[in-house]
């Protein structure tokens, strides 16, 4: 396969989209319609621009579009090529769902800031495209520290205590754990190598045959603790604490932006900075298989506890996020393609999760669980794709997660990992405990004496409609894992 390096323009506009459409919204914000068919087109071209870059990556080119450099070794340039466009068409697709969604959600809320809070989902955008497309480690420094900063007004978006103190949390754990851990790991592995810059394939890495392993052993351990956003227990506290904001926002940290964000990063250092040669040859994969698997247990088992919607949905994402890390951690061909996948599977499945509690809260203002009883019939569209996300979360056909399911556990064989194959195994159960009986409930389950509703009664069109898209998209790509699958393939192939 051709890996020659192409020039391409297309990656400085990508890029340049959202924050362009940050701009407009901020001085349009007064007009709503205006500020939020902005936000809209920025979308629409963000991910048409993306779209135009497939061909060449999947004829195997690497587009390359150079900004400036600070030291030999050291610059600020975007990069697309199989594992990139994986996030980008994540990120572009789900931003253009996500902009009708917050029109139908913050509207029917009459929420205040309105203008505040599309800019700052543009910047996050702008982060995320960033992310995705950077070349080197230096790059996605600097674009994990943008999307940390603009995503802060939106957690503390109501602006009261609860949210200043999720607020806090959320950005103290993350600016911290990047500085501490992340900071330092960087300066090293330059000085060991001379450039920050990304291997060209999965296998070889960027450091010299000579290297010490137990200094390449502390650098992995920083780097994967550095990227907080993955949500690797301990430091996972962040996450939930973030559900204070509103549904739209948790919606983006849990599938658009700010997790995915810290799982690719983690997962794009793995894999062309150490290589799968160096993480295999010092050890380093399944030792981390096996320890993200506690987190993938153990957030699996305080989801089961928690009766508010969001909570247990973050919990979910907790442990989910650690199927994409586990996967690549067995650094077998089938493991690394069911974690890289699991970023597609999981982003539409848990935005369809969240979309749906946004859309009972604006309905019915219910948020826990246990008020949902019969609900279902009210709401049989909503809560109708909360049960095929919640398939896909389970790993059940034909919906995406179980492409993801079906390939780790057979990386797992493929690695001689009969704990790890245990670990997913029981994690299917509990994801099955914590998510059955939220539908169960909801379809099967009596409304409360005195209250009763009457005849059909969804949230807005603006709402429902993007939530019935992200679950048709959900089951598409569990028929037809080919549509993405193919980047996965051009990683590891």
């Amino acid at each position: 396969m051709d890996h020659t390096t192409v020039h391409s323009p297309a990656l400085l506009i990508a890029l340049l989209i959202p924050l362009i459409g940050t701009l407009g919204v901020m001085f349009r914000g007064k007009e709503e319609n205006v500020r939020e068919g902005i936000s809209s087109v920025s979308s629409i071209l963000l991910f048409i621009t993306v779209c135009t870059m497939i061909p060449k990556v999947l004829a195997g080119k690497i587009l390359m579009f150079n900004m400036f450099n600070l030291l030999p070794g050291v610059s600020v340039t975007l990069r697309a090529d199989g594992m990139s466009m994986i996030f980008a068409l994540v990120a572009s697709s789900l931003w253009t769902i996500a902009v009708f969604y917050s029109m139908g959600y913050m509207r029917g809320l009459n929420e205040h800031a309105q203008t505040r809070f599309n800019a700052c989902f543009a910047l996050a955008i702008f982060g995320a495209i960033g992310v995705a497309f950077s070349n080197n480690l230096f790059t996605l420094y600097l674009f994990y520290e943008v999307v940390s900063v603009c995503t802060y007004p939106l957690v503390a978006h109501h602006q009261d205590e609860e949210g200043y103190e999720g607020a806090k949390k959320y950005i103290v754990y993350l600016t911290t754990t990047a500085k501490a851990f992340l900071l330092p790991a960087m300066i090293l592995i330059y000085v060991l190598t001379g450039t920050l810059d990304f291997a060209t394939n999965i296998n070889t890495g960027i450091f010299p045959d000579d290297v010490n392993r137990w200094v390449v052993t502390m650098l992995y351990v920083f780097c994967l603790f550095g990227f907080a956003k993955n949500g690797i227990m301990p430091f996972h506290h962040w996450l939930p604490g973030a559900m204070v904001a509103p549904t739209p926002v948790s919606a983006l940290l849990h599938a658009v932006a700010v997790v995915k964000v810290g799982v690719f990063c983690t997962t794009r250092t793995m894999l062309y900075v150490f290589g799968v040669n160096i993480m295999d040859a010092f050890n380093l994969g399944i030792p981390t298989a096996y320890f993200v698997g506690f987190t993938i247990i153990m957030a699996s088992v305080i989801a089961l506890s928690k009766d508010n919607l969001k909570s247990r949905l973050a919990y979910s994402t907790v442990s989910q996020l650690s199927y994409i890390i586990l996967g690549v951690a067995l650094l077998t061909p089938s493991g690394v393609e069911g974690g890289l996948i699991h970023i597609v599977n999981h982003a539409f499945s848990k935005i369809t999760l969240f979309f749906c509690a946004g859309a009972i809260y604006v309905a019915t203002h219910k948020k826990y669980i246990s008020e949902m009883e019969g609900l279902g019939r009210t709401m049989p569209f909503t809560f109708g794709a909360f049960a095929i996300a919640s398939l896909s979360m389970i790993g059940a056909p034909p919906v995406a997660g179980f492409i993801t399911k079906w390939n780790l556990l057979v990386g797992s064989i493929e690695a001689h990992q009969i704990g790890i194959l245990l670990i997913l195994l029981a994690s299917t159960l509990l994801n099955a405990a914590y998510f059955a009986p939220v539908t169960y409930r909801a379809f099967f389950g009596s409304r409360p004496e005195g209250e009763v509703f009457t005849g059909i009664k969804e949230a807005p069109l603006a709402m429902l409609i993007p939530i019935l898209i992200a679950a048709t998209i959900s089951v598409i790509i569990g028929i037809f894992p080919n549509i993405m699958m193919q980047f996965v393939k051009a990683v590891t192939g």
